[in-house]
């Protein structure tokens, strides 16, 4: 028997199947691919239906709206109109709002970053008696629920004057914002290579140099992702700024609660008024969207 009869032989008594063309694997993959390609095109299709529900809703007046649902545009487009954005921006109510919210939010968003920067920093890398136990105070306070603490900080920023304020809100913001940028910046901080702080001590580089010039380039994506999150919270909180804000003149989420309660069925207000406050945070999002996926990513590394 031949060198090949006998190659042969072992191949036709196992039956083994001969291999597939490369052409047929590459098209199990295409077609795979496709697969996973449509299923996450209809994932965020039905994920975004709501907001695209909104924002058809938001363009269709209140008789329209109460014929039926948004999805009557799609066979009758012109339908749609502009006029709710005209009266929205003609409610003082609401586009002040929109300003007070904005005086809430960026105040507490800088707040908690620079405090939270410098704290971390501080804890990754001085040494000061009982560093470690006030970090776990720090961690603990992370369990404390924003509810337990609305009356004794209402009496105190009533003893004060601080009761209805922007600053008000601003502060309890901060203080309740600063526990979780404190945990996350000084676990992104500490992972820095002692090396390169020893070098940087080495050439002549204070404490504030050392922070200013190394550790925040290096912490930039953790804390632009800590940004995002406390300035997403801030925007859309309602309880605290329900409690602490000036009744006379609200965040967005407390004037559009306002407008359900005083009246009802005012659609043609409450569609283009969530929608745009829903725009702000998304526009937020995808201008920081690369240092928000930097920054998740670092953390998944490490």
């Amino acid at each position: 028997m031949s060198g090949s009869a006998r190659a042969a032989a072992p191949a036709a008594a196992t039956g083994s199947a001969p291999a597939k063309p490369a052409s047929a694997k590459r098209a199990a993959r295409l077609f795979a691919g496709g697969a996973l390609r449509v299923f996450l095109v209809l994932a965020a299709l039905f994920w975004l239906m709501p907001t695209l529900g909104l924002l058809i809703s938001s363009f269709l007046s209140p008789t329209d709206l109460n014929r039926g649902g948004w999805w009557q545009t799609l066979s009758a487009p012109a339908r749609l109109t502009s006029d709710n954005y005209e009266r929205l921006l003609a409610n003082d109510t609401i586009t002040g709002s929109l300003l007070n919210t904005v005086a809430i939010a960026v105040p507490a968003t800088l707040l908690v970053l620079v405090l939270g920067a410098f704290a971390g920093y501080a804890f990754a890398w001085l040494e000061f008696p009982g560093r470690d136990w006030l970090f776990l105070v720090v961690v603990g306070l992370l369990v404390v629920p924003v509810q337990v603490a609305l009356i004794p900080v209402s009496e105190l920023f009533g003893a004060v004057g601080l009761f209805e304020t922007t600053a008000g809100v601003v502060l309890f913001h901060t203080a309740f914002g600063l526990p979780f940028a404190v945990f996350l910046l000084r676990n992104f901080f500490a992972e820095i290579p002692r090396e390169l702080l020893e070098a940087a001590r080495l050439d002549g580089a204070g404490e504030l140099r050392l922070f200013t010039r190394v550790v925040l380039p290096l912490g930039g994506p953790a804390i632009a992702s800590l940004g995002i999150f406390q300035f997403l919270w801030v925007w859309n909180d309602m309880l605290v700024a329900l409690v602490f804000a000036d009744s006379a003149n609200p965040p967005v989420t407390v004037a559009l609660q306002q407008q359900v309660r005083q009246f009802g069925n005012n659609i043609d207000v409450l569609a283009p008024g969530a929608f745009l406050s829903m725009l702000v945070p998304l526009l937020v999002f995808f201008a920081f969207q690369r240092q928000f996926v930097s920054g998740v990513m670092a953390g998944a590394i490490k």
